[in-house]
């Protein structure tokens, strides 16, 4: 069974209002729509979607609620997101002047995935958000939290695309400057690494 319809109406402006705040996910659509254009900050908008998804469903299994009682595998999850995206920096400043054809070969959706999947705040913002509008009653939470994680995930894909292809604008028009693009895209991962770095429970 799905939510109540009027629980998931209310449901919706509060996704959306959390779906337009800049986060790390938004900053790494932007990276990319820079770097590499409309079409691979959509595939890591997509990406991203995913992992949303899986966050959803993992919360509604009631997994998440280990990471939330064992404070090492919060710590975990963390520092392997710091270095994957200190990887894509790394791999970004390699790639320097290069044009997007001659980039280091790198699947936008599968690092859209990665990064959110590896970001351990997304499993406590689920486990702290969703569950205020999960209602037993309404049927099977699992099911529940689908449906509002499917609600979270499009909307933050539609926005953070969005993000991404308009940056995808200003990166043709720096093309010329394809080295300043690097140290742009490595400098926007480096600054996500040490956010990441630097957060706490």
């Amino acid at each position: 069974m799905t939510p109540d319809p009027l629980v998931l109406l209310a449901f919706v402006p509060a996704a959306l209002a959390l779906n337009i705040t800049p986060g790390a996910d938004m900053m790494f659509c932007l990276a990319q729509g820079l770097r590499r254009g409309a079409r691979a900050a959509t595939l890591a908008s997509a990406g991203i979607a995913l992992g949303g998804l899986i966050h959803a469903a993992i919360a509604g299994l009631g997994l998440s609620a280990l990471v939330e009682a064992w404070p090492p595998a919060f710590d975990l999850i963390r520092w392997a997101g710091v270095g994957y995206l200190l990887w894509l920096a790394w791999g970004a400043l390699r790639g320097g002047g290069a044009d997007k054809q001659d980039l280091p070969p790198g699947n936008p959706f599968l690092q859209g995935l990665m990064v959110n999947l590896t970001n351990p705040k997304v499993i406590l913002f689920v486990l702290a958000f969703v569950p205020q509008f999960v209602r037993p009653e309404d049927g099977a939470v699992l099911a529940q939290f689908l449906v509002f994680g499917l609600v979270l995930s499009l909307g933050g894909f539609i926005i953070n695309a969005a993000v991404g292809i308009a940056s995808g604008g200003i990166g043709r028009k720096l093309a010329g400057g394809g080295r300043v693009l690097g140290y742009v895209t490595a400098g926007i991962y480096s600054a996500l690494a040490l956010r990441l770095a630097m957060v706490s429970r």
